[in-house]
């Protein structure tokens, strides 16, 4: 229900409406819902696109149970879908990839979120594209991509992203791929750490279970940035 009030609000243009209604909506759903009720002005504004698109989503932990049952927020977030919004396509494309088994649904959806500047869909999207048998442009393409989230130290926070909507969206139905000697991206015949990766990647592991130091530092040592994706890939494979 909205409340509807003879003030200088009636004279606010649209476009400032939507802008104000885009900062409300960035900070929460709750904080977008409560602006939409105060108004008529706000009420309307509150159904652009860009709104939908813009408005903050929970993390899977923070996320109530029931909002997967109730209908009216299941059109909301089908509406966020329709518009855009960058974390659930990158959700949904997670989905896709390693429920359904849909890859090139699961990839142009990564690539949309990527687009719009979602971090973790690019590092998913990087992932995936690596893992592809053949050497071809995208392939080339994952390895650009994987220069640049290096470069930017982002590996670990996208990473970690992309381990809270695996393991708590949908516990013990994920299926990631296997990596097998034709997905290695290092092709370097001379490069002495060629092959490796597989071994560093279980030496951490198991450091890890022994809460050893040996546990961190992945593969920042290794001077190939190829062999550094293969090991990427290895952590990336094994995250659920």
């Amino acid at each position: 229900m909205t409340i509807d009030c003879c003030s200088n609000i009636d004279f606010i243009p649209n476009d400032i409406w939507v802008a104000i209604t885009i900062k409300v909506a960035t900070d929460s759903i709750r904080s977008l819902c409560s602006l939409r009720m105060t108004c008529k002005a706000a009420h309307d504004a509150g159904e652009a696109d860009i709104v939908h698109r813009s408005v903050s989503i929970p993390p899977p932990h923070a996320t109530p149970w029931w909002w997967c049952l109730n209908p009216e927020a299941r059109r909301f977030f089908d509406r966020c879908m329709v518009a855009g919004h960058p974390e659930l396509l990158f959700r949904e494309a997670l989905r896709e990839l390693f429920i359904r088994r849909n890859e090139n649904v699961g990839i142009q959806m990564l690539k949309i979120a990527t687009s719009i500047g979602h971090a973790a869909a690019k590092y998913a999207l990087t992932m995936t594209l690596l893992l592809r048998t053949d050497w071809n442009d995208e392939k080339q393409k994952g390895l650009e991509m994987y220069r640049e989230l290096d470069a930017a130290g982002s590996l670990g926070d996208c990473k970690a992203m992309c381990f809270s909507i695996l393991t708590i969206s949908w516990p013990g139905e994920v299926q990631m791929p296997r990596i097998e000697e034709q997905h290695t991206v290092c092709a370097a015949p001379r490069c002495s750490t060629r092959g490796h990766m597989p071994l560093l990647y279980d030496y951490r592991r198991r450091a890890a279970e022994r809460n050893s130091v040996h546990a961190f530092g992945g593969a920042a040592h290794i001077p190939c940035i190829q062999c550094r994706a293969d090991y990427e890939l290895q952590a990336f494979v094994n995250l659920p």
